[in-house]
């Protein structure tokens, strides 16, 4: 299986009708919850998705957002964790995996202006602008310290549907200063580190939001590592389904 292959026909598939025309095919996203220690208790960065937004507006979400075609053609010096790219491929190539976890990166600097990953000599080269501008800075995304925590198909009955894989790292990964509230590119809006116990009660909080919140101070509870698997949340035949990746 290549990229442009379908991907798990099985959850994603447009043939199911709404009102007479067919669902929309979900497109490949990413997401990242950073998560930053040392005080009381872990934080997560969070924003708010500006009003002007047509999925999703005026609720508190992750960074993230679509993968991009530049994103497959970028090969950083630290692979994906074995069992984070295994968990992945069950649904996608190797090359395609790869790719979700670059756009998880990428759209955290573009909505934040964070840069992950680490200095090394030589810096990638990229002819997609996002990447140039991400990698002017003389750092290289880094891969291994990903863990990959849930994924999420929006519903058929939503205009704009997204299969949406979420990744987790720690702060201690982002290069220059972790500010208080980052600077952002304007996508998201409100930039904090959210407190988890505060997040979870936070309005405008999207479901899925909410449940990923829950998974993610589940594994910091048990100190969960990459190869333990997290939910999966999609709709088969008008019913919402829970499985595991």
């Amino acid at each position: 299986m290549n990229g442009d292959e379908p991907r798990d026909s099985t959850y994603i598939s447009s043939g199911e009708l709404r009102g007479g025309a067919r669902v929309a095919r979900p497109r490949d996203a990413a997401t990242l919850l950073i998560v930053r220690h040392g005080g009381r208790e872990p934080r997560v960065l969070m924003g708010k998705r500006a009003a002007s937004h047509k999925f999703m507006p005026n609720k508190f979400v992750f960074p993230g957002g679509r993968v991009d075609p530049g994103d497959s053609r970028i090969l950083p010096p630290h692979d994906l964790h074995p069992a984070v790219m295994e968990r992945l491929r069950r649904g996608c190539s190797e090359t395609r995996a790869r790719a979700l976890a670059l756009a998880a990166i990428r759209e955290t600097y573009e909505e934040t202006g964070l840069v992950i990953g680490e200095p090394h000599s030589p810096t990638l080269k990229s002819r997609s602008p996002q990447w140039a501008d991400f990698l002017q800075h003389g750092i290289n995304p880094r891969l291994d310290v990903l863990h990959l925590i849930a994924r999420a198909i929006t519903p058929p009955y939503r205009n704009r549907r997204f299969d949406a894989r979420f990744f987790m790292i720690d702060a201690e990964h982002i290069q220059g200063e972790v500010h208080e509230k980052p600077q952002g590119s304007g996508e998201l809006l409100d930039l904090h580190w959210v407190e988890l116990s505060r997040a979870q009660h936070m309005e405008q909080l999207p479901h899925i939001t909410r449940s990923v919140l829950q998974e993610l101070e589940r594994r910091l509870r048990a100190g969960a590592g990459p190869e333990e698997s997290g939910p999966f949340s999609y709709t088969r035949y008008g019913k919402q389904v829970l499985d595991f990746i």
